[in-house]
């Protein structure tokens, strides 16, 4: 397994939007992303760290405008905070080896999937398809999709 971490050549490689999202803690406008619709099976890690954070296993349609999720695939590479920013008590998302700001999670998911809903931007993420997950160096995560690829 790699070591996930930030790197100035990461950072260099994110657009203007990415790097707001990401080291500055914004929020991309809903339905007006990349993740929010899609249906494709496979990996969504940190687009700065490459950490796997959540998989399309998990994903959901909340109809709020941003990639859902009822979990994340590795728990330790999530990291949950308070947040209190703009007048709201919420729970900040970070991936814990990048420190990338990924989005929140509310208590208003699928209760037949744990009652939680990781809301993501979708430019914190990068997603791998099934496909291409032995080739990107997720292989171990094959196995989660079975016969889905």
């Amino acid at each position: 397994m790699s070591t996930y971490g930030k790197t100035p050549e990461a950072l260099a490689k994110l657009t203007p939007e990415q790097f707001r999202v990401t080291q500055e803690n914004a929020t991309e406008r809903p339905f007006h992303n990349a993740f929010h619709d899609k249906k494709d099976a496979g990996l969504y890690v940190d687009i700065v760290s490459g950490e796997p954070l959540f998989t399309s296993l998990d994903k959901f349609d909340s109809g709020c405008g941003w990639p859902s999720f009822t979990k994340p695939l590795e728990s330790e590479n999530v990291k949950e905070l308070h947040d209190g920013t703009h007048g709201m008590i919420r729970t900040e998302v970070r991936s814990t080896h990048g420190d990338s700001h990924l989005g929140h999670v509310f208590p208003d998911g699928p209760r037949d999937r744990g009652g939680l809903r990781y809301c993501i931007n979708s430019a914190s993420l990068r997603f791998i398809p099934v496909a291409d997950l032995e080739k990107e160096g997720y292989g171990e995560y094959a196995k989660l999709f079975g016969g889905a690829a």
